[in-house]
């Protein structure tokens, strides 16, 4: 479905992803392990269209090629990115956030249908629509961050640090709505610091250092992986 190739992007003289390949199938869950400033959001932005990329690279989704896209091309092809801080409008409603999700073309037709489905996977929003974002815990706000997401009809979900700066115990609970989304077919593409947390969720995993690929494959080896463990998981796999 999204296949990524010879994708570099730099910034300046600085180059922050080096000839990256990357795939993502139709239904599946990929995780992006890799320190601070290994490249992952760089690389979610690209996809994204809101870093350029280099010449030579090669991003299609389901064959359409998106380099050179705006970045509101790449959400009506089917991409939606939760970027990291959430990008909410603090304030505007619950409701109004969402809305503004589903302004796409592609999601119009199927808005309510949409807002049913969100409001399933986040109760604790439909009891809060008119409640403005800013006045909402950090957990809250990030559910009306995927909420929204969801809302523009995305083929591939993309998500840069979804639990930075919750609680454990919203950690968990967002985890959890992650597991129905991927087991409602849903693609999905995971930059996340909880690196345990991510590949309990993934199907495959890529490790990213300095801009580079260094390693991939199933998330449930990768975790046995004692080198893995060392580098991502605290040191226990």
């Amino acid at each position: 479905m999204l296949e990524v190739g010879a994708l570099t992007a730099a910034y300046g003289p600085h180059v922050a992803v080096d000839a990256v390949d990357i795939h993502v199938g139709a239904g599946e869950t990929v995780a992006i392990l890799g320190a601070n400033g290994a490249g992952k959001s760089t690389l979610l932005k690209v996809i994204a269209g809101l870093t350029p990329a280099a010449a030579g690279a090669r991003i299609t989704l389901n064959g359409r090629p998106l380099v050179g896209l705006a970045p509101h091309l790449i959400v009506e092809a089917g991409v939606a990115l939760v970027p990291e801080g959430r990008g909410i409008f603090a304030d505007l409603t619950v409701r109004e956030n969402l809305g503004l999700g589903a302004f796409p073309r592609r999601a119009r037709a199927g808005e309510t249908d949409n807002l049913d489905r969100v409001l399933a996977l986040f109760p604790r929003l439909a009891e809060r629509l008119g409640q403005r974002v800013h006045t909402m815990s950090g957990g809250e706000q990030q559910m009306v961050a995927i909420g929204r997401a969801l809302m523009s009809a995305p083929v591939l979900l993309m998500l840069d640090e979804p639990s930075l700066g919750l609680s454990p115990l919203m950690t968990a609970e967002l985890f959890k709505v992650l597991g129905r989304v991927r087991a409602a077919g849903m693609a999905i593409l995971i930059v996340e610091q909880n690196a345990r947390r991510s590949l309990k969720l993934a199907d495959r995993a890529y490790l990213i250092a300095n801009g580079r690929i260094v390693g991939q494959g199933p998330a449930a080896a990768l975790a046995e992986d004692p080198k893995v463990a060392a580098a991502y998981l605290g040191g226990q796999a």
